[in-house]
């Protein structure tokens, strides 16, 4: 998984896996979502994704499987 901020854009764009995208869902004006070949999800985009706070504020935690 790789999750990448840009500020410039106030983008945030998480990619759970490497396979490409064949298939793009607008979920709303702010959300992406890219579905691979057999309807996987292998990323998800959002957009102005600080707002409305004004600041990213991520944590991330991994739990046992």
């Amino acid at each position: 998984m790789k999750v990448r901020y840009f500020a410039e854009t106030d983008t945030l764009h998480i990619q759970l896996s490497d396979r490409p995208a064949a298939q793009t869902t607008e979920l709303n004006e702010n959300v992406l979502l890219d579905l691979d070949q057999d309807g996987k999800v292998v990323s998800l985009t959002i957009e102005h994704a600080a707002q409305p706070s004004g600041k990213m504020d991520f944590s991330y935690e991994a739990t046992a499987a």
